[in-house]
């Protein structure tokens, strides 16, 4: 099973500097993600506003393809989160990717999954909230910057064997360019296919004196993440991104969760609560991260949280909210003005 998705993603502050360096505020990219200025000096946010962040830079910047290889290459090692860091100090650049793969769990909303075959490897990027796929921008970089860990850790040129993306990256030319090897575009997946036999190069940046420093911290930490979830979280987290134009059932959830559904529904009650009340709760959940998107029609919200009849999810809201979808929309596109204007 996947990472259990956490919505409270910290900003890396090489992020902010990055786009400084670009000549691009970092106010100016807050308040064309239409966010408070003080997401640059907290850098905790939720899913809807990294995204809103990255779309900002997308915007700004122009060129998708520019806006990869300029982040990617501008973006200082010294700046590194401590997830990162640990492998830029690797010992080689397979033990680089493994952990990239492994700490990457700590920094949703991105999964990285790692398969060798043969001559080559492929690193293929997957979100852990299916219904809320990245900009395509943040793919493109997390991609540049996992062949970036590579040449900066062996100091050599490595190149890719092929890249591939599921949207439209601008300037293809550039991106084959960069990764020196041929980009397609319009792919099933995001991928990054890597020469297996420069997995085994040794990273001269290795540093085994501050691994053994990094490592059980980083793995405490991760440890600790996925320890303190309850299965309820579990389940509503799965609920969630299952919800899509229908309801998910028990059976599917619990055999996601390996277990059986009377496990699952025991385990449940074990923890005071249920199924069906977790349910209703996600569909809250999401209907108010739905609405908060101007972009979204109530009718697909509606769909998008399992309501075949847009009338039985204005009933359910009416419950949730005291208040109908428009009302509340209106009220949080107020809000979240008024919170821009106050920090202007």
């Amino acid at each position: 099973m996947k990472s259990q998705f956490t919505d409270r993603i910290k900003i890396p502050a090489g992020f902010w500097a990055g786009i400084e360096q670009l000549g691009i505020a970092a106010h100016v990219v807050a308040r064309t993600a239409q966010l408070p200025l003080t997401v640059i000096t907290d850098s905790v946010v939720n899913t809807a506003e990294y995204f809103a962040i990255w779309r900002a830079y997308a915007d700004l910047i122009g060129d998708a393809a520019e806006g990869i290889i300029k982040l990617a290459t501008v973006f200082e090692t010294s700046k590194y989160p401590p997830t990162v860091l640990a492998t830029y100090h690797a010992r080689d650049y397979r033990d680089a990717l493994n952990r990239m793969a492994r700490y990457k769990q700590q920094c949703p909303p991105e999964s990285l999954r790692m398969t060798e075959q043969d001559d080559h490897c492929i690193i293929e990027l997957e979100w852990l909230n299916s219904e809320q796929p990245g900009p395509p921008l943040l793919v493109g970089i997390t991609l540049a910057c996992l062949m970036e860990i590579g040449r900066r850790g062996t100091g050599q040129p490595l190149t890719a064997r092929w890249v591939e993306f599921s949207h439209d990256m601008g300037d293809v030319q550039a991106l084959e360019s960069y990764f020196g090897c041929p980009v397609r575009v319009g792919a099933q997946t995001n991928r990054l296919s890597l020469y297996r036999r420069d997995l085994d190069r040794p990273f001269l940046s290795y540093n085994q004196e501050l691994l053994e420093i990094l490592t059980p911290a980083l793995d405490r930490s991760l440890d600790d993440q996925q320890g303190a979830k309850s299965i309820g979280e579990m389940v509503k987290w799965i609920m969630k991104r299952s919800l899509t134009g229908e309801r998910p059932d028990v059976q599917t959830v619990a055999k996601e969760l390996n277990m059986s559904d009377r496990t699952l529904q025991r385990r449940l009650r074990d923890e005071n609560t249920s199924f069906k009340h977790l349910l209703t709760q996600a569909r809250h959940e999401q209907a108010l991260a739905y609405l908060a998107d101007p972009k979204l029609d109530i009718k697909e919200v509606a769909f998008l949280i399992g309501y075949e009849d847009q009338n039985s999810f204005y009933r359910a809201f009416r419950i949730w909210e005291d208040d109908t979808p428009s009302n509340w929309r209106v009220r949080h596109e107020r809000w979240r003005g008024t919170l821009v204007t106050e920090h202007s």
